[in-house]
């Protein structure tokens, strides 16, 4: 049988998941819906909440998924604002932008003076 941490950690997967899942689905009704609703946005909420709401909330303690955690509860809450859809895709758009950006500054690292670290060696 498996041990607790071993399934901590596939509920913790699991669970960051079903939150990447909630995320991409709102982002892909933002950007690629031509006519934007405010009732569309809301029962689209309503579905992916129905998916998310199957997985138990896990704890997570990296700092990027935790910006990912309040990113999708920015989400769920604007579903019951009374701001314009508009104005709600520019705010959610922005937000995931920065966190895609946050995510890509620590996968590649740019070298500034990559001829200069060479000089010693000639």
């Amino acid at each position: 049988m498996a041990s607790k941490k071993a399934i901590d950690n596939a509920n913790r997967l699991r669970y960051i998941r079903a939150l990447e899942r909630f995320k991409k689905s709102i982002l892909s009704y933002l950007s690629n819906s031509e006519n934007l609703d405010k009732e569309k946005y809301d029962k689209k909420i309503d579905n992916a909440l129905k998916l998310l709401n199957r997985v138990e909330e896990a704890p997570i303690y990296k700092g990027e998924l935790q910006d990912l955690q309040q990113l999708v509860k920015k989400m769920i809450m604007y579903k019951n604002s009374d701001e314009d859809i508009h104005d709600i895709k520019e705010e959610l758009l922005y937000n995931i932008n920065q966190l895609e950006k946050s995510k890509n500054a620590k996968r590649y690292k740019k070298d500034k003076h990559s001829q200069s670290k060479y000089e010693e060696w000639e």
